[in-house]
């Protein structure tokens, strides 16, 4: 996982008031690589993950930055480069 368990990666929020939810970075048919690895986050159910105006499901520039933010991650925890991030997910996001 990316980001505190406890915090929505977006916007900080404990989800005291809106239920924090796991969202994969990468879905569709990335979503299980996402699990394998740890290419998730933590979001405020209702703000940030499906219907906010700026939430992970409806906007794309949050989701571009979230998918940039996964692929840079897993090449610096796995020491990949661009060509083994598309081994795997099939896309270069930066």
């Amino acid at each position: 996982m990316i980001g505190e368990k406890e915090k929505c990666f977006i916007c900080g929020r404990n989800g005291f008031s809106d239920r924090l939810e796991k969202h994969h970075i990468f879905g569709g048919i990335n979503r299980k690589n996402s699990e394998k690895y740890g290419l998730t986050v933590m979001l405020c159910g209702e703000r940030c993950h499906r219907n906010g105006k700026y939430s992970a499901h409806k906007c794309k520039e949050t989701r571009d930055k979230l998918h940039k933010t996964g692929q840079e991650y897993a090449m610096k925890k796995y020491a990949w480069s661009v060509e083994q991030f598309l081994g795997v997910f099939g896309k270069n996001y930066l």
